[in-house]
């Protein structure tokens, strides 16, 4: 046992921005050490440096005690370090040993790819760290959990002894984040060192052997899990005490504002990817759907938003019928659209953020005056939203495509929901946001159901989706499996649904695990 690799002093800064200032980080051998921090703290950019993306402005790293300099990707890898991206960086239409050798090809006779001998090798590795992958399977056929572990392979497989895992549960159902948890701890028995990223207060207190808090790019401090409970992690990542918890009056739930009734649509590449769903969100509730990312959900919020057409079914919006109906046409209807990729659909990225904040409505009184937009009418809109939404910028005259990827879904959440709406969707709502960020959205949404918003939330954040709605409908490949009260489900019983466990199955399931627990606990 030993510290197998130091940080010191290491700064980094970007034209107006000290992104890292100072920061001193330490890891163990066998030891899974958390990083946590706010949207911006610079959590991202210090693995950037360490993985050879950029260069410190200052600073050493140290692996096992000797100085190195660290030029790219290749150079980490040959020194051991291995980072398992939040995105997979796999290629759906290879099997897992292509995608595992690739980059690394070796040859038979100097000319052939000997993929059986890259197959062997996956297959010791399976075994030696319980990963379970069959190497000759397509990675477009496997769930995102097995996905997952082909991307822990892959770095083991070029030997890596210090891993870096970024926001590795994002989209894993429980049971499979709960597989990864066992996985990470075979990793460190078998001595690899783990460097793991995420925002999962629970998570971080489950499986951390450390944790390294980081604000406005700065060490806040490194404490034990022993040592802080989740309310005191999320005030140190924040710098003032946060509710962990949403609190909400029962729903008071009236008439339907949004009626789908036997929905089929088909997805860009025209696969039917939503087959037969219907359901209803009323006024004054906030119904969740909880799923898998790439069930379909996505492309049903196309729909009900104008950016997809339908293949069959019928949705109604406040009584009307939606068919063929224009994005700008179902905005002007009082709907709210925070959309899962801000950068396709909810930002003009070469736009100023001023403009970005009127892109529903600026062709409305008080925004526009006939034909002539009201500039300065705009920009004290724009400064007012920016402050009340804590949106960090030097200014609202800035490009949004200068902001973080957090800042610019809090600057669609301020155009969002800062106007008179009947129905809000939101899709991934808090994805990349802090907890102080998610706190006040929380809070933005509940106050929106209390106000008679009809709200649905698209979320793979099963702890979301449980804290926020008074009704979940869980979505597996393209079809409802359940409609459930949330305050009578559990998490277990969500999690077997989003894994295509029918009902009947999954209430035993989840009964058996909750019994098993509980005789746990009284042993």
């Amino acid at each position: 046992m030993g510290t197998v690799l130091e940080l010191h002093g290491i700064t980094k800064s970007f034209p107006g921005v000290l992104a890292n200032d100072h920061i001193n980080l330490s890891l163990e051998e066998g030891e899974i050490h958390a990083l946590l921090g706010e949207n911006g703290a610079g959590k991202t950019t210090l693995m950037n440096i360490l993985y050879g993306l950029y260069k410190p402005d200052e600073g050493e790293i140290l692996i096992r005690g000797e100085k190195v300099d660290i030029h790219g990707p290749n150079d980490a890898i040959a020194r051991g370090i291995g980072m398992v991206h939040q995105h997979f960086m796999l290629v759906p239409v290879m099997t897992v040993t292509e995608n595992v050798m690739l980059g690394v090809e070796p040859t038979r006779n100097g000319i052939f790819l000997d993929k059986a001998k890259v197959a062997k090798h996956i297959r010791e590795i399976s075994e030696q760290y319980g990963l379970e992958v069959d190497p000759d399977s397509y990675i477009g056929e496997l769930p995102v959990g097995i996905q997952q572990r082909v991307e822990i392979i892959k770095v083991l497989y070029r030997e890596a002894n210090i891993l870096i895992l970024d926001e590795p549960t994002a989209v894993l159902t429980p049971q499979e984040v709960e597989g990864l948890f066992k996985i990470l701890q075979t990793l460190i028995e078998k001595g690899k060192s783990i460097i793991f990223i995420t925002h999962k207060l629970k998570e971080v207190m489950a499986v951390a052997d450390r944790i390294t808090v980081l604000r406005a790019g700065r060490t806040v401090g490194t404490v034990s899990p022993k040592e802080v409970n989740p309310e005191k992690l999320a005030a140190m990542m924040v710098g003032r005490e946060v509710n962990l918890v949403v609190r909400k009056k029962p729903a008071q739930p009236k008439e339907a504002a949004l009626e789908i009734k036997d929905l089929y649509v088909r997805d860009e590449r025209k696969n039917m990817v939503v087959n037969g769903i219907s359901f209803e969100v009323r006024k004054g509730e906030v119904l969740g759907i909880a799923g898998v990312q790439g069930n379909g959900q996505t492309e049903l919020v196309y729909a009900l938003t104008g950016l997809l057409p339908l293949e069959s079914g019928e949705i109604r919006l406040l009584g009307r019928p939606v068919y063929h109906t224009s994005p700008r046409t179902i905005i002007e209807r009082g709907v709210a659209h925070v959309p899962e990729d801000r950068l396709k659909h909810g930002l003009v990225l070469s736009f100023p953020l001023h403009d970005n904040l009127v892109l529903c409505n600026y062709y409305l009184p008080p925004f526009a005056k006939g034909i002539s937009l009201q500039q300065t009418v705009i920009i004290n809109n724009a400064e007012k939203l920016i402050k009340q939404f804590d949106v960090r910028t030097p200014n609202v005259y800035v490009n949004a495509s200068t902001l973080s990827g957090g800042n610019q879904q809090k600057l669609i959440v301020a155009r969002e929901f800062s106007r008179p709406i009947k129905l809000l969707i939101a899709s991934q709502p808090t994805r990349g946001l802090d907890v102080g960020s998610i706190e006040y959205i929380h809070n933005r949404i509940i106050e929106k159901r209390d106000e008679g918003t009809a709200v649905l939330v698209v979320s793979s954040e099963l702890d979301e989706i449980i804290a926020l709605s008074d009704r979940i409908a869980v979505i597996y490949r393209g079809q409802i499996m359940e409609i459930v009260d949330a305050a009578k489900t559990s998490k277990e019983y969500l999690g077997l649904l989003m894994a295509g466990i029918q009902p009947s199955e999954a209430a035993k399931a989840a009964a058996k695990t909750k019994k098993e627990t509980e005789v746990e606990r009284v042993f």
